[in-house]
This record gives C-alpha cells, sequence and structure tokens, in this order.
C-alpha cells in the first residue's frame, strides 16, 4: 500500500511502511477525514501518537501545523521506520520518537500538555480498551481540553463502557474503521465538545 502526506508543508512526500504484517497503516481517505475534523485546531498543536506504527498519522498533524509530536512504539522495525519517514518530511526537528511502551508512558505524568492523543493499538487483543483505562486511572493525563482519539475496527467496539471522566462526544464509522473520538470531563465543568462537521456517508476504506 502506497502512504504519503496528504497536506501541509510536506504534502505529498511518500512514507515507507513497516516490514511485515504487524502494522496496519491508516487508509489516505480515513487520515484525511480526521483531519478535516481536527481542522485548524492542530496548528500549534502538541500530538502524542501512541502505537505509532508508520508514524503517518503524526507526521501528517506535523506537516499541517502542530509544533510537536511524540511517537511511541516498541517495535525496531517501526521504530527504524518511523524515523525514516520523519527524514523523508523532513520533520525531524518537530519530532521525538521513543522505544517504549504506550501504557509505561500513560503510567506515568505526561512530560507535557497533549492537544492531541492518538491511539491505534493492534487489532482484536482489547488494547484500545486499556490504553483508555491507563488514561482514566491517571489523573496527570486528564486535561479537558485534550482530544483522544481512537482507531478500531467496528467489530471491535463496545458501546457500554464504565468511564467516569472519559466521555465519547463523537463516533465516525468508515468501512472497516472507526474513530472515536473523547474528552475528559472536568471536575467543575463538563468538557467542551470539538466542532464536527457532518457526518460523512460511510466510506469504503479499511483499517490499520
Amino acid at each position: 500500500m502506497s502512504l504519503r502526506v496528504i497536506a501541509g508543508r510536506a504534502r505529498g512526500r511518500r512514507l515507507k511502511a513497516v516490514p511485515g504484517r504487524g502494522t496496519r497503516p491508516i487508509m489516505d481517505r480515513v487520515k484525511e477525514a480526521l483531519f478535516s475534523i481536527i481542522g485548524a485546531d492542530i496548528r500549534s498543536a502538541a500530538f502524542l501518537d501512541l502505537f505509532a506504527g508508520t508514524g503517518s498519522v503524526g507526521i501528517e498533524a506535523l506537516s499541517r501545523g502542530a509544533s510537536h509530536a511524540l511517537f511511541v512504539e516498541t517495535d525496531r522495525a517501526a521504530l527504524g521506520t518511523i524515523r525514516e519517514n520523519l527524514r523523508r518530511a523532513q520533520l525531524t526537528d518537530k519530532a521525538r520518537v521513543v522505544r517504549r511502551s504506550a501504557f509505561a508512558i500513560l503510567d506515568d505524568a505526561p512530560d507535557k500538555h497533549y492537544d492531541f492523543i492518538f491511539v491505534a493499538p493492534p487489532q482484536y487483543r482489547g488494547m484500545w480498551l486499556k490504553t483508555l483505562r491507563s488514561l482514566e486511572e491517571n489523573p496527570a493525563w486528564q486535561d479537558p481540553a485534550c482530544l483522544v482519539i481512537v482507531q478500531i475496527d467496528p467489530k471491535e467496539f463496545e458501546p457500554e463502557l464504565d468511564f467516569v471522566r472519559l466521555q465519547l462526544v463523537d463516533q465516525r464509522a468508515y468501512g472497516r474503521t472507526m474513530l472515536l473520538f473523547w474528552r475528559f470531563a472536568s471536575q467543575s465543568t463538563q468538557p467542551r465538545t470539538v466542532s464536527l462537521p457532518a457526518r460523512p456517508v460511510h466510506d469504503r476504506c479499511f483499517s490499520r
């Protein structure tokens, strides 16, 4: 599958795929829809890409104006691919790549404020729910201004979840890909919701 940066400073740059079948790169149509939803809020934002894979989502964020992105991965081949893709996109200066478990990252306090947290773990292992529970259990991450975006196969979705601080503010389905948007509830006020465009007709595309 061909990977590329869709828009912004690195528009049109081709990205490398991770060797093997251990990652599921996001399809261009889903990535474009995601960043259309985020809109201008990506400018000057800090972006956390957990289970980063090829790094294409965090790289797209940087290309569109994010000020910083942290890429978190454990796989050696994926880490090398992320660094190569940052080099191809000429965005290395705005990025940090770390070899560490996403859950270890979330067990600690964040190194900085993140405006967006993108979660796209391996499918059918319940890791997306484990990631959300880690965020739910660590108050240091619970910033109502942060938008948590989860990418899963629709078959993985569980509509009845017992979160207290995390609130599902929107969900979109594109064929075999579902995007879930979560915010943290403030203790004193309800979380602000993102301004989302009208729901698109479901596209035919595939999941990560």
